[in-house]
């Protein structure tokens, strides 16, 4: 039969309640047996920690802490030898892949800068120092264009004579006075003064500046020099317009753009001015300018008698169907009496701007086989081409800018052109462009 553990003593507490006012306050004292540790009942009831008083924290008897060991430290000490995991076999490694030839990047050539057109670099440019010059004889002549432009203006002279003679019945006897007046009035072509009046007036040209003089003159001595002409004959003169132009007028008038002085080469600048050269050695200049100046009273005639028509055509409209026709049986019985009168030479008339367009086509391919015989084909070849990409850029302009789109060229408008189209002259010079055997 198990015995109850034994009962612990009851040891004396305190006198009195310590929650109670007025209770003692007996400190508390353990029996002797628990003081001494050496007794054998010590061991056998737990050790709780006493209070002194009421409220005070628990009394923990002092104990000695051990000091933690002391492991030696520094560079001397010894480390523990852990056994190294020994290192796997080296594994053979794949060979390296042989070197693949590296694939070389394309040279492209590099697109060569053009010069600036004034640059001795310049492909078309020219040496303009000259010595001596050979003059020809023969400065001027009348070539097969000339006399045909002179041909074909016959017509126009005839009805401008015809109208000059009505309007001398006005003044009685001095009307033959104003006949002989008007046919020497074509001498003025050559007067100096009346072409310097024409070249600024009509044709809207200036004299240069010393400056554009100096870019000039020496490419208009070196042009001269190898046609053998005089070069202080002729006047030269510029025209203030931003496009490639230039103009051979009257006797001695060779006329140049701001833009042609400015931006072509030397040597394209000298084609431009032996292709004018052209024209006023092979009298085309004179001769155009003579017809156009005897054909103006018959101009001048012709618009009166549209403008009067026209009118009379309004008023006739006004009386109905009646009136419009006694107003065709007028015009055409007037204009069947000038024709039978006349032989029918107010037919030729209306044909005569279609025949001089086809002069004038003529005499630019002949001023272009000037300018090539002399060594500038290559040169003109080049200002045509600028000619031709500059009309491609104006189409181009008027399109963009809501005009519509440009009119083709008919058969009739190539027919009333006075130059011939770009390809047309670019195939008269290939014989020039050819390099000789």
């Amino acid at each position: 039969m198990t015995q109850p553990p034994p009962t612990p003593p009851e040891y004396p507490g305190p006198t009195g309640r310590p929650d109670q006012p007025g209770a003692a306050q007996v400190p508390h004292q353990a029996p002797p047996y628990l003081q001494n540790p050496q007794n054998p009942q010590y061991a056998q009831y737990p050790q709780y920690p006493q209070q002194t008083a009421p409220g005070a924290s628990p009394y923990v008897p002092p104990q000695a802490t051990p000091a933690p060991p002391q492991y030696p430290t520094g560079p001397t000490a010894p480390q523990p030898a852990y056994p190294q995991a020994a290192a796997p076999p080296p594994y053979p490694h794949a060979p390296a892949p042989p070197p693949y030839p590296q694939a070389a990047a394309p040279s492209y050539p590099q697109a060569a800068v053009p010069p600036p057109p004034g640059s001795p670099l310049h492909p078309h440019h020219i040496n303009t120092d000259r010595g001596r010059v050979h003059v020809a004889g023969q400065q001027r002549r009348t070539d097969a264009a000339a006399f045909g432009n002179l041909l074909l203006h016959l017509p126009n002279f005839l009805c401008s004579l015809v109208v000059v003679t009505l309007v001398s019945l006005l003044l009685g006897d001095f009307g033959i006075l104003l006949i002989l007046a008007w046919l020497a009035s074509g001498a003025l072509v050559f007067h100096r003064p009346t072409e310097s009046a024409l070249a600024r007036h009509l044709l809207r040209l200036r004299y240069p500046t010393p400056q554009e003089r100096a870019t000039l003159e020496p490419v208009w001595r070196e042009v001269t020099a190898r046609a053998g002409v005089d070069g202080r004959t002729y006047e030269l003169w510029v025209e203030d317009s931003d496009s490639l132009n230039a103009v051979a007028a009257a006797g001695h008038i060779v006329g140049v753009t701001r833009f042609a002085m400015n931006n072509l080469p030397n040597g394209e600048l000298a084609a431009v001015m032996a292709h004018e050269l052209g024209h006023h050695v092979g009298g085309h200049a004179w001769s155009g300018l003579l017809g156009y100046w005897y054909a103006l009273p018959g101009r001048i005639a012709w618009r009166l008698l549209r403008a009067v028509t026209g009118f009379l055509f309004q008023v006739s409209r006004a009386f109905s169907c009646i009136g419009v026709a006694f107003f065709g049986v007028c015009v055409g019985g007037l204009a069947l009496a000038t024709i039978t009168s006349l032989y029918g030479l107010p037919l030729l008339v209306l044909g005569m701007p279609y025949a001089l367009a086809a002069v004038g086509r003529r005499s630019e391919l002949r001023a272009d086989r000037h300018a090539a015989a002399l060594g500038f084909a290559p040169m003109l070849a080049a200002v045509l081409d600028k000619l031709h990409q500059q009309e491609q850029l104006r189409t181009a302009a008027l399109t963009a800018a809501g005009q519509g789109a440009p009119v083709p060229e008919t058969a009739a408008s190539r027919l009333l052109s006075s130059h011939p189209d770009y390809h047309t002259r670019l195939h008269h010079l290939q014989q020039y462009l050819q390099p000789t055997r």
